[in-house]
């Protein structure tokens, strides 16, 4: 049996942050960080059937041609992540009246669609890209027991000791590949950098000094078993390390609004990201 204080829930049953039921959400699942987003998704839905929300966890399911789907807003960054794949984990693994995992353990498909910078001169600039795998530069994953395949191990060990002067703890996970091949098939494949933060742990500097001034070469300059550093965002890594640890399927689809080779931003981001959601829904 799970404690009230490590599943906590509402008055109402539902999950604490997320503000859902089991009923209130689909098995296929589009992650969106910002809340502006999901309206921008859930209007191409056939039907809406649920709005619910709670701080910036917004949440629409609905019907798209037959089949039940939602969006949820994630907010920013790994810790939100974190919030929002367990809670999503006990919706559909633990029974929330008694407290105790289901007999049967269901998987569900998450399918990131986010804006994300382009760390390497093959990715331009408002081009769509999918993450192959991602590495994790936030503590994330200290906090949890992952299994890693050969290929996230080898990742990880060229870039903790392309970095080692700064002591970090990168963590990697991989796409799943039934969605790379459903959603992803003819995109461009790249390994996703997920940093903590938007400024200096993206290497930007507007009234400050980097502690890693060359973070944006050195990552871009990696040779990682004949692949190679693409974009950098902040939710990746997150995502896909606890799918794969939970046993959920995960894809991110990167809309790239700018370009930190050659210091360029898109002049239509909302283009860009219409053109991923639409490639998403068209392909669900």
């Amino acid at each position: 049996m799970i404690n009230d204080s490590e599943l906590i829930l509402n008055q109402d049953g539902s999950v604490y942050h997320l503000n859902l039921l089991p009923e209130d959400i689909a098995d296929t699942i589009i992650f969106v960080g910002d809340q502006e987003r999901v309206p921008l998704v859930s209007q191409h839905f056939d039907r809406i059937e649920i709005k619910k929300g709670k701080r910036e966890f917004i949440t629409h399911t609905g019907y798209l041609r037959g089949k039940r789907i939602s969006v949820v807003s994630t907010g920013i960054g790994t810790d939100n992540i974190d919030i929002v794949i367990n809670e999503i984990d006990a919706l559909f693994n633990v029974d929330l009246q008694t407290k105790m995992l289901n007999p049967e353990i269901r998987s569900v498909d998450i399918i990131r669609i986010g804006t994300s910078g382009s760390m390497n001169p093959n990715v331009a600039t408002d081009q769509i890209i999918v993450s192959e795998f991602a590495v994790g530069f936030d503590s994330l994953m200290q906090f949890y027991k992952k299994q890693y395949t050969e290929e996230e191990v080898g990742i990880r060990d060229i870039i903790t000791n392309a970095f080692s002067e700064f002591g970090v703890k990168p963590y990697v996970g991989k796409a799943n590949e039934s969605l790379v091949e459903r959603y992803a098939y003819d995109l461009y494949k790249g390994i996703t950098v997920t940093a903590p933060g938007f400024y200096g742990p993206q290497g930007r500097k507007v009234r400050t000094q980097e502690a890693a001034p060359r973070f944006i070469e050195v990552a871009g300059s990696l040779d990682l078993a004949g692949r190679h550093i693409t974009n950098l965002e902040m939710e990746t890594a997150g995502i896909y390390a606890l799918s794969n640890m939970f046993g959920h399927r995960a894809i991110s689809i990167n809309a790239i609004v700018a370009s930190r080779v050659d210091a360029r931003f898109s002049e239509q981001p909302q283009a860009v990201i219409q053109r991923a959601i639409l490639l998403v829904l068209d392909r669900f």
